[in-house]
């Protein structure tokens, strides 16, 4: 039973990220990213990482990508109205993207991927504590350049929702 439920929420998850990526309408992208999300929350309860599991429903699929969600509604992006980029930005994305990469290669360079025999399997694995050593301990680099990154996109969004002197509202 529980095999096949990984299954299905395996392919779910490759479904709605392979819909992501493949969405021209940046609204059904964010609704896909939902739905990755929502398959993600049952792996982790399949695991027995039930804090990842509240963290990951509340936090990711209720706060920040309805916030995505409405971001984008309000931007309004049309392709007829969309300019092209200036070569800040653009510098600027490849920077974020090597941050993301770099941080990504940290928190996978120490990943065991031998199989383990479910006798061996610690059930406490995904609990607050265990978490928070690991976490603090062993993963502090990648855990302070998320934060950071978290920064940039926080002042991006800043900077995408100010109005430049003399525009009017569109709506």
């Amino acid at each position: 039973m529980t095999g096949n439920f990984f299954y299905f929420l395996t392919f779910l998850t490759l479904f709605a990220a392979i819909g992501v990526v493949a969405s021209k309408n940046p609204v059904y992208s964010v609704l896909f990213m939902i739905l990755t999300f929502f398959a993600l929350t049952g792996h982790y309860i399949l695991l027995n990482a039930q804090f990842l599991a509240a963290v990951n429903f509340i936090v990711y699929m209720g706060a920040i990508m309805v916030l995505f969600l409405f971001v984008i509604m309000f931007l309004n992006m049309r392709e007829d109205t969309e300019q092209h980029k200036p070569l800040l930005s653009k510098i600027a994305a490849a920077i974020a993207g090597g941050i993301l990469f770099v941080v990504m290669i940290a928190a996978l360079k120490d990943v065991d991927t031998q199989m383990k025999a479910t006798a061996v399997f610690d059930s406490q694995i995904g609990m607050v504590e265990n978490l928070g050593k690991v976490l603090f301990r062993d993963y502090l680099l990648p855990f302070e350049l998320a934060s950071v990154l978290f920064l940039a996109a926080m002042a991006g969004a800043v900077m995408l929702g100010k109005r430049e002197p003399g525009e009017q509202n569109r709506f």
